[in-house]
Protein backbone atom coordinates (compact mmCIF):
# COMPACT_ATOMS: atom_id res chain seq x y z
CA UNK A 1 0.00 0.00 0.00
CA UNK A 2 1.21 3.48 -0.77
CA UNK A 3 -0.53 6.59 0.56
CA UNK A 4 1.56 8.91 -1.59
CA UNK A 5 4.51 11.10 -0.70
CA UNK A 6 4.36 13.20 2.48
CA UNK A 7 6.87 15.58 4.02
CA UNK A 8 8.27 14.34 7.34
CA UNK A 9 11.27 14.15 9.60
CA UNK A 10 12.66 10.64 10.06
CA UNK A 11 14.74 8.89 12.71
CA UNK A 12 16.14 5.42 12.06
CA UNK A 13 16.95 2.77 14.67
CA UNK A 14 20.56 2.06 15.61
CA UNK A 15 22.40 0.17 12.90
CA UNK A 16 20.56 1.79 9.97
CA UNK A 17 21.76 4.84 8.05
CA UNK A 18 20.98 6.72 4.87
CA UNK A 19 22.88 9.42 3.05
CA UNK A 20 21.94 12.85 4.38
CA UNK A 21 21.68 16.09 2.43
CA UNK A 22 25.36 16.81 3.18
CA UNK A 23 26.43 13.48 1.64
CA UNK A 24 27.31 11.89 4.98
CA UNK A 25 25.69 8.84 6.61
CA UNK A 26 22.99 9.76 9.12
CA UNK A 27 20.19 8.23 11.21
CA UNK A 28 18.25 11.51 11.61
CA UNK A 29 16.74 13.32 8.64
CA UNK A 30 15.18 16.71 9.38
CA UNK A 31 13.15 16.87 6.15
CA UNK A 32 12.30 14.32 3.50
CA UNK A 33 9.47 13.18 1.29
CA UNK A 34 8.38 9.75 2.59
CA UNK A 35 6.15 6.95 1.33
CA UNK A 36 5.65 3.32 2.37
CA UNK A 37 5.21 0.38 0.04
CA UNK A 38 5.44 -3.36 0.66
CA UNK A 39 7.17 -3.13 4.05
CA UNK A 40 9.69 -0.53 2.95
CA UNK A 41 10.06 3.19 3.61
CA UNK A 42 11.17 5.22 0.61
CA UNK A 43 12.95 8.46 1.50
CA UNK A 44 13.48 11.29 -0.97
CA UNK A 45 15.95 13.47 0.93
CA UNK A 46 16.59 16.91 -0.63
CA UNK A 47 20.12 17.32 -1.91
CA UNK A 48 20.85 13.61 -2.42
CA UNK A 49 19.43 13.20 -5.92
CA UNK A 50 18.21 9.66 -5.16
CA UNK A 51 15.37 7.88 -3.41
CA UNK A 52 16.73 5.73 -0.58
CA UNK A 53 14.86 2.68 0.69
CA UNK A 54 15.00 1.07 4.13
CA UNK A 55 12.89 -1.70 5.61
CA UNK A 56 9.95 -0.33 7.59
CA UNK A 57 11.29 -1.85 10.87
CA UNK A 58 14.40 0.35 10.45
CA UNK A 59 12.24 3.42 11.16
CA UNK A 60 12.19 4.50 14.82
CA UNK A 61 10.09 7.66 14.38
CA UNK A 62 8.44 9.59 11.59
CA UNK A 63 6.95 12.99 12.29
CA UNK A 64 4.61 14.11 9.52
CA UNK A 65 3.88 17.75 8.93
CA UNK A 66 0.34 18.84 9.68
CA UNK A 67 -1.99 19.32 6.75
CA UNK A 68 -3.11 22.59 8.33
CA UNK A 69 -0.59 25.28 9.16
CA UNK A 70 -0.65 25.99 12.88
CA UNK A 71 -2.54 22.80 13.76
CA UNK A 72 -1.27 20.93 16.85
Amino acid sequence: MSAGWREASVELVDGYQVTGPDGRPTRVIARAQVTFEGGFAHLDIPGTGVIQTVSAPAVRLITFRSAEEGAP
